[in-house]
């Protein structure tokens, strides 16, 4: 798969607002927990997505689109703080890569693409969350990603079920340290 990936201005984030609800329900009906159940509507997912316009606009929200072809088949957004003394982190949230283009290294070109982004924005800390013992924990395992801890009961999985949420933290940039001893 050759993929290419584009960070989307708030103009372009609402012309493909439909090509990500897709991915989005792809990704909640294989059972991926990332914050809505199953089953979602199409509608809904549109919506989710065009509320995002906004925060992409004012800088809040960055949001990447993979493509193969002219098919959007990932993606993957950092939330950057709003608070003074917080302005140095950022949260990686809905990293999606699509039922068919799994296993191909899609979601780690995303991972990259967004630490290399928030690097670039002077960003040193970002942190995310994660249904404990899905297949994402692996890939944040396996990038580098330091684990903060286990949350239980967190959040319902697509089908309704509470499940644990791990916490993940990974310095970037300049606040990349090496352990002393």
């Amino acid at each position: 798969m050759r993929t290419r990936t584009e960070r989307l201005d708030a103009p372009q984030l609402l012309a493909v607002a439909e090509e990500l609800a897709d991915l989005l329900t792809d990704t909640v009906h294989d059972g991926a927990s990332i914050g809505f159940l199953a089953p979602l509507d199409r509608t809904a997912a549109v919506a989710w997505w065009r509320e995002r316009v906004d925060a992409v606009g004012t800088g809040r929200l960055a949001v990447w689109a993979a493509r193969d072809g002219d098919r959007v088949v990932g993606t993957v957004s950092l939330a950057f703080a709003d608070k003074p003394n917080s302005r140095h982190r950022a949260e990686l949230v809905k990293l999606m890569v699509h039922r068919d283009a799994r296993g191909r290294g899609l979601g780690r070109e995303l991972l990259t693409v967004a630490e290399n982004a928030a690097v670039a924005a002077g960003i040193t800390l970002l942190h995310l969350d994660t249904e404990t013992d899905s297949a994402a924990e692996h890939l944040y395992d396996s990038a580098g990603w330091t684990r903060a801890g286990v949350i239980p009961d967190y959040a319902a999985s697509p089908g309704g079920v509470l499940r644990p949420t791990t916490l993940y933290y990974k310095r970037v940039g300049a606040g990349v340290r090496t352990p002393t001893r």
